[in-house]
């Protein structure tokens, strides 16, 4: 996309993007956590039950995504984004008030699937408007992810102890409020990029899909996404227990994961950046190799010195991580085409993000321990490695571009 001199504010527009983030990864995703144990003794539901609601949260999301690319591709990014968001408040609405399984079951899932329509289009509307430093606008974008760990883990304990048994009903609706607000802040200072605009109205064909479902630079980064949200999953949902298990406290164990959260709210946008000026695939492949050294320490020694620099080179690197494959995604193809290649990338997330506790799970309860767990982790991130070797050697131009020819001042990032 070439430079546009009628682009919106940047600070307000990423701005936009990172409460979006906030509300439907962190409150509609990963807040669920912090509220369960409240809202099941209320509901009385089972653990089964409680863990039903969330695989159905993230098959909802896995069965849309790449629908919310397709509506973003054709009705623009903006009008996905504000069905999603409106979505989402639905869900948190009903969630407040809900008051049997069956009906929490369907809010839960409809969290997932307005996720779906509003977190992809929102990424690739950053970097549609501003190609030129998209690591660094999507890299404050998921930024949203830390911040709303670290609020969440302030504001519902507080709202528990203020409203006591109805704290996580209040909760759900103070997320209802935030999501209502985040909502018509895009309503107001949101806008498509042109070129969104002038394949709003058209049906994308299935030959141009097939385009990019087909790519073999596409896939590489898809598998790359599918293998990072693989070792990612694994290390939040087991890395507790195996201190735990380790002879170490939970107390020290919490503060570890605080010191992550925090961190990663700046290693986002500062990996982002880093990867504007040096390449994206220098950092990537820098970035990921952290994150193998990171889950190699603790099976070295289980030590608290090496869970210690677990966490903090994990807090240094794995939000970037994120940063910089999401980038990586929209880097592939013309802008018309980045709310489809950016879903179909995420969708090889979420099935690893699917696969992961399974196998890790399989594995700690067939060996004994965590070791093979973390082990396997290790190994598929290594492949992971690999990959992100073959990212670097992608050529500057499209893996997917325009039908029509495009000029080389077009041309959108450097991959090494």
């Amino acid at each position: 996309m070439s430079q546009n001199s009628n682009r919106p504010n940047m600070v307000i527009t990423v701005l936009c993007g990172t409460l979006t983030s906030l509300v439907v990864i962190g409150f509609a995703r990963l807040a669920y956590g912090i509220i369960l144990p409240a809202m099941r003794a209320d509901l009385g539901l089972s653990y089964q039950q409680a863990g039903i609601l969330s695989t159905v949260t993230a098959l909802c999301y896995v069965c849309s995504v790449l629908a919310g690319g397709l509506a973003a591709a054709r009705w623009g990014a903006k009008a996905s984004i504000m069905f999603g968001m409106l979505t989402v408040t639905a869900g948190f609405v009903g969630l407040a008030i809900a008051a049997n399984f069956w009906l929490v079951m369907l809010l839960m899932g409809l969290l997932g699937f307005g996720t779906a329509f509003a977190f992809a289009p929102m990424v690739a509307l950053l970097a549609t408007w501003f190609p030129e430093k998209r690591g660094l606008v999507i890299g404050c974008m998921t930024s949203g992810v830390g911040i709303s760990i670290l609020v969440s883990g302030m504001l519902v304990p507080f709202l528990f102890k203020v409203f006591g048994e109805y704290g996580w009903r209040v909760s759900w609706g103070v997320f209802a409020a935030t999501a209502l607000f985040v909502t018509v802040m895009i309503g107001l200072f949101v806008r498509n990029p042109p070129k969104a605009r002038s394949t709003a109205a058209g049906h994308l064909p299935t030959d141009e899909k097939w385009r990019i479902y087909r790519n073999p630079r596409i896939l590489i980064v898809a598998a790359t996404y599918g293998i990072i949200g693989l070792g990612y999953i694994v290390q939040a949902v087991f890395i507790v227990s195996f201190m735990v298990e380790s002879g170490h406290s939970e107390a020290i164990a919490g503060r570890y994961m605080a010191m992550t959260g925090l961190m990663s709210i700046a290693a986002g946008p500062l990996w982002g950046w880093v990867s504007d000026f040096w390449g994206r695939g220098n950092a990537l492949a820098t970035c990921i190799f952290l994150v193998i050294v990171a889950m190699g320490l603790p099976l070295i020694e289980q030590t608290q010195h090496y869970f210690f620099f677990h966490f903090l080179v994990m807090g240094a690197s794995v939000n970037g991580l994120f940063t910089l494959i999401q980038t990586s995604a929209t880097d592939q193809v013309a802008p018309r085409y980045i709310p489809i290649a950016f879903s179909f990338s995420t969708l090889f997330f979420a099935f690893g993000q699917f696969l992961g506790p399974a196998i890790a799970g399989w594995l700690i309860e067939n060996t004994g321990g965590f070791t093979a767990a973390f082990g396997f982790t290790l190994a598929v991130l290594s492949v992971g490695f690999g990959l992100t070797l073959l990212i670097r050697r992608f050529p500057k131009e499209w893996a997917v571009g325009e039908p029509a020819a495009v000029s080389s001042s077009d041309k959108p990032y450097t991959a090494g």
